[in-house]
């Protein structure tokens, strides 16, 4: 039985028009929007979830069927699935196994394949820290073996996303970085947000703002300030006001009163 289609007949079963109608207005999808011409069913994500639980075991070979769909909502279980199997995956027993890791590498790459296919942002936040931003932080088969040859590897993938001329490709190598702030290496976070500074888009703008926001939470509050200080008269002040949140009311008001562009 083809998994795959038996999957996106279920989920067009569940439409909702209604919804369908809020969720079109809520990601952009009008004309010159940024979401333009997406489609949507209208289901809300825990039903989207629903299914990804009841069809975790479909064939990797399977998945790209629901990545090439018109629906916003089966190109999200695609990827959640995805997610599902490269966490299973990354359990700590299997963490240097030699199959697990072809096997997560395996994931990446289809994940790379088909990352203009996660075409507005919650495709991307909902997939990219937990298989790439994770792929970061573990072994892998793809490099040479020594630590250094990993860590330039990684760093150029990343690198191509980053210089991609893709918003979606660009906003996975920023926002992957929610991962490894979370294990306590700001060493991505700094890089890519350094990056992207100038990025023109205001959801580039957003994404780095809490990217720094949450490195400076998990990480040190001082790298932040840090940052801050080198780039703050330069920076969007919509990027600047998501990467102070966190910060007392005070000092958020500092940070705001010096003049930035945007």
């Amino acid at each position: 039985m083809d998994k795959a289609k038996e999957i996106i007949g279920y989920m067009e079963s569940l439409r909702n028009e209604e919804q369908r109608q809020v969720l079109m207005r809520f990601f952009k999808t009008g004309p010159g929007e940024y979401g333009e011409g997406d489609e949507f069913l209208g289901l809300k994500v825990p039903q989207t979830r629903e299914v990804v639980q009841a069809a975790k075991n479909t064939p990797l070979s399977e998945i790209p069927q629901l990545l090439l769909s018109r629906w916003h909502e089966v190109r999200l279980c695609g990827l959640l699935l995805l997610v599902e199997r490269f966490e299973k995956l990354s359990a700590k027993r299997f963490m240097h196994d030699k199959e697990a890791t072809r096997q997560r590498d395996e994931i990446l790459m289809l994940y790379l394949k088909y990352a203009e296919r996660a075409n507005n942002w919650d495709l991307v936040d909902l997939s990219a820290p937990k298989i790439l931003g994770h792929w970061l932080l573990l072994p892998t088969a793809l490099a040479d073996r020594t630590e250094s040859d990993v860590h330039d590897y990684k760093r150029q993938v990343l690198d191509q996303l980053a210089q991609s001329d893709n918003l979606w490709r660009q906003r996975m190598s920023i926002v992957c970085t929610w991962k490894t702030s979370q294990q306590g290496d700001a060493s991505w976070c700094l890089r890519y947000a350094e990056m992207h500074l100038h990025h023109p888009h205001d959801l580039m703008h957003k994404a780095v703002g809490w990217m720094l926001r949450e490195m400076g939470k998990r990480v040190s509050t001082d790298l932040l300030r840090a940052f801050l200080r080198q780039h703050v008269h330069h920076m969007p002040r919509t990027t600047l006001r998501y990467a102070i949140e966190k910060l007392s009311e005070t000092e958020r008001k500092e940070w705001m009163s010096m003049p930035t562009q945007g």
